[in-house]
């Protein structure tokens, strides 16, 4: 099981009596509405049965700070996606937006991404976030990722049709060996 400690925030496994705080977060911040309802709480169910191990690719875990669940991060990789071998992709939600902009997002990709290449292997570490989304730019650019590149029309932004371009970050082994992030 994957448990990492920092100063202020833990990144521990979601618990199966964690899911209706889950959804009820991430249907207020309108997440998940692609999928619907009973579909959706099982899919999540199931993640939630293997939150804390990197099982097919995909590994979820629950950024707590002082003993609260804030949010979650993941990481994918192949074949959960496909990309190539060694190379993960982030993702962060921090449910509140109390709980935005005060250090704990960029504590929790920091330690996920150490994990990453220290100890999973990673050649490569990616993320992507709306090209709006400037406090998630900042998190990534002060840990030493490198923002790539523009995905135009990228991620559908809700039931209406309307899609947001996102930056596409990343950061290497060699980065992280040269010390780029810590």
């Amino acid at each position: 099981m994957v448990r990492l400690e920092g100063e202020r925030v833990v990144l521990r496994p979601l618990g199966h009596d964690e899911l209706d705080a889950v959804l009820a977060a991430r249907d207020r911040l309108r997440m998940g509405w692609r999928a619907g309802g009973a579909r959706a709480r099982e899919r999540l169910r199931r993640r939630l049965g293997r939150s804390g191990r990197l099982l097919r690719g995909h590994l979820d875990l629950g950024i707590e700070v002082d003993g609260r669940l804030i949010g979650e991060i993941q990481a994918r990789t192949h074949p959960a996606q496909t990309l190539p071998p060694g190379v993960y992709e982030l993702g962060i939600l921090v449910y509140d937006e109390a709980d935005r902009g005060s250090g704990h997002g960029r504590e929790a990709v920091a330690l996920l991404t150490r994990w990453l290449f220290e100890q999973a292997g990673a050649a490569r570490v990616q993320a992507g976030t709306a090209v709006a989304n400037a406090g998630m730019r900042r998190v990534l650019e002060r840990l030493g990722f490198a923002c790539e590149g523009v995905m135009r029309a990228f991620e559908p932004q809700g039931p209406g049709g309307a899609r947001n371009d996102f930056a596409l970050y990343a950061m290497t082994a060699d980065d992280w060996a040269g010390g780029s992030a810590r």
